[in-house]
């Protein structure tokens, strides 16, 4: 992992942009076409009113709006989405031209109430709260009333949800519920394409999670725009800057760029983490540091969301010339018989069958990391990336704010990573093959993330069980060897801190991220392994389980104060507890072996890891003991995790 990490540290790359300068190479009506894909999976984890935030935000862009259409994907195929986004629909036609006219900034509706409390803001925040309580009680009753749907058209729509329509058994439901050319705002103009769309899906027929979501999108849209750039976006990450596109323009239409440039990526920025970051949320070393490091090779990896490809790069490499769809259909209006009939056909789940979709064309199958797995499979095709860091953030969305929830998200990602570690394309063979040494080993530095579990379990126990047996592991400090150890330690936090703080962070918020490292390494790590065991036997089917994305009142208070939340008997707080456990009891020991033998020389390096493990598990005795509120650790898991630390002792 040390070897695989140097790749980061050998070309770091800044870039800048002039988006004064476009003009000399484009026109606006020379601009390509833009489309914006936005996954959502699940109502009741991602509030529709968050996905309709971030679809208006990318709706207000400051781009042609005769080039812009924004679609979104249902994967939990919810009418209750349908109908916020229906909501949203009529609301942006007050929404974008509010926006031109005031000339905006910030165009995420909650962002911008929120930091704008003015008078002057009274009419149209007044509608947005309408909408967004008419959406949440939609979405808290469970049901849409007929009161709620006026017109006959929309009710047509809702009426493909019958009794057999579940989330996982359902057809295709496409609905355009915005049309360039045909809907126009308050005064007047046009307004962008919106498209709700939510593929079919069978208990009988694999629909690979995320990744086949944004496959039917690419294949949806082509049918209807087939724009020759493309936005995907989670469904919380809202755009903080309204010429992000521009930015993006300046890579892709400079005639002095690499022309196997596929892709532009964003780093991902989160609003609403308290002042500590206690759960290390913001992922500063890969999002800040590393990404630069891989943009000086072939370019960063995908992270999810915020990256802006060319369509082509998913149908071949950049020696090839595919024909990206051979049933266009882009000259007739989106909302023509014909062309949603195709957009059905393409949104089947047999239409992938005897094709290359998932393999050589699209997001690439295989692995729960979808992001990462395809840049690493489109590098080792030929593509290059860039990374697009400005100093204002392009998108902002929101991290975990509870610990279940970050390391459940953990978890997932580890199985994903294991299956790109044992697939036939390993980065450290294949990749550094295909693509380069560096770039194989920076992709190989992620693939092999669950290893750390390995150091970080053993450091974690071994040691600290060897004390309580009154054995030293470790050399004397009159040994030479004691001060290659304290060296090795404080050599590598000390490379760790610094990193840390030259791209911007704080003390405080590094020391909460080096626990969470650890946390991981003990918890999401392991469990990791054990799910990709299971799954890869088929006695487990491990899924893409949606991360939460909504905050109770109390806990949003407690994770402000800076206070863990646990809550819930959860198996990913055992080894947790049972370490915080070993680790205190094993220094008491040691304390009691100093007094009985009157030195530390042998037991010292053993005192000092238990003692650092005490520190780092703080909140979690905290948890244990001393709370009282909803989010302490529960007795079942303390008593466990007692029971399994006396049989380890």
């Amino acid at each position: 992992m040390w070897v695989t990490a140097l790749a980061f540290r050998m070309c770091p790359t800044e870039r800048q942009v002039f988006i004064e300068h476009l003009e000399h190479y484009a026109k606006e009506s020379e601009y390509p076409a833009l489309d914006v894909f936005i996954c959502t999976a699940d109502p009741y984890k991602e509030p529709p009113i968050d996905v309709v935030n971030t679809a208006l935000s990318v709706m207000a862009y400051d781009y042609p709006i005769e080039k812009l259409s924004v679609y979104v994907s249902d994967d939990g195929g919810s009418q209750l989405t349908l109908f916020a986004f229906m909501e949203a629909a009529s609301f942006a036609t007050h929404w974008l031209p509010y926006c031109k006219i005031n000339k905006m900034v910030e165009r995420c509706p909650e962002a911008y109430f929120a930091s704008n409390p003015s008078p002057e803001t009274d009419q149209i925040k007044s509608m947005y709260e309408r909408m967004r309580d008419r959406v949440e009680n939609v979405v808290k009753r469970g049901s849409i009333s007929h009161d709620y749907i006026p017109d006959q058209r929309e009710i047509e729509a809702f009426s493909r949800w019958t009794d057999e329509f579940t989330p996982q058994n359902h057809p295709p439901v496409i609905q355009v519920l915005l049309e360039r050319g045909k809907d126009k705002d308050i005064t007047g103009h046009d307004m962008p394409n919106l498209v709700y769309i939510s593929r079919e899906k069978r208990m009988d027929s694999p629909h690979h999670f995320k990744a086949g979501a944004l496959n039917v999108l690419l294949r949806v849209s082509a049918t209807m725009t087939n724009a020759p750039v493309i936005l995907t976006l989670d469904s919380d990450m809202y755009s903080n800057d309204p010429q992000t596109p521009l930015r993006v323009l300046c890579y892709l239409l400079d005639p002095s760029m690499d022309p196997k440039l596929g892709y532009v990526q964003f780093p991902q920025i989160f609003h609403g983490i308290n002042k500590s970051d206690i759960y290390g949320g913001e992922l500063r070393h890969v999002y800040q540091v590393q990404l630069s490091g891989m943009d000086g090779l072939a370019g960063p990896q995908l992270i999810g969301s915020g990256g802006f490809f060319r369509r082509k790069i998913f149908f071949g490499g950049p020696s090839e010339t595919p024909e990206m769809n051979q049933d266009r259909l882009t000259s007739k209006s989106i909302r023509s018989k014909e062309v949603l009939a195709m957009a059905h056909h393409v949104a089947g789940c047999n239409f992938e069958n005897q094709t290359k979709w998932g393999t050589k064309m699209g997001f690439r199958y295989g692995s729960l990391v979808e992001d990462l797995y395809t840049s690493y499979q489109l590098q080792c095709e030929g593509w290059k990336s860039i990374n697009c860091k400005p100093k204002m953030p392009a998108f902002l969305g929101n991290s975990p704010l509870n610990l279940h929830g970050l390391l459940n998200q953990t978890t997932r990602w580890s199985v994903g990573l294991l299956e790109i570690v044992f697939c036939k394309h390993n980065p450290i063979i294949y990749g550094v093959q295909s693509i380069n040494l560096l770039s194989g080993l920076g992709f190989a530095y992620y693939a092999f993330w669950p290893f750390w579990s390995v150091p970080l379990t053993t450091y974690a126990f071994l040691p600290q069980l060897a004390l309580l047996n009154s054995t030293s592991i470790f050399p004397k400090v009159s040994d030479p060897w004691f001060f290659v150890y304290v060296f090795l330690f404080l050599g590598a936090y000390g490379q760790d801190y610094l990193e840390f703080i030259l791209s911007g962070g704080t003390t405080l918020r590094w020391w909460n991220n080096q626990r969470m490292w650890m946390m991981r390494g003990l918890s999401s790590f392991p469990f990791g392994w054990i799910e990709y065991f299971l799954k890869s036997m088929g006695i487990s089917t491990f899924g893409f389980n949606v991360t939460s994305k909504v905050v109770q009142e109390e806990q949003s208070k407690r994770y402000k104060e800076g206070i863990f939340e646990f809550g819930i008997a959860s198996p990913l707080f055992l080894p947790l507890t049972t370490a915080a456990i070993i680790n205190l009891a094993s220094f008491l020991k040691g304390i009691a072996l100093v007094f009985k033998q009157g030195g530390l020389e042998d037991l010292l390096l053993q005192m000092l890891l238990a003692g650092f493990g005490i520190v780092n598990c703080w909140p979690i005795y905290e948890a244990m003991v001393l709370r009282t509120d909803e989010g302490k650790l529960p007795v079942k898991i303390t008593l466990i995790s007692i029971v399994l630390a006396w049989a380890l002792c």
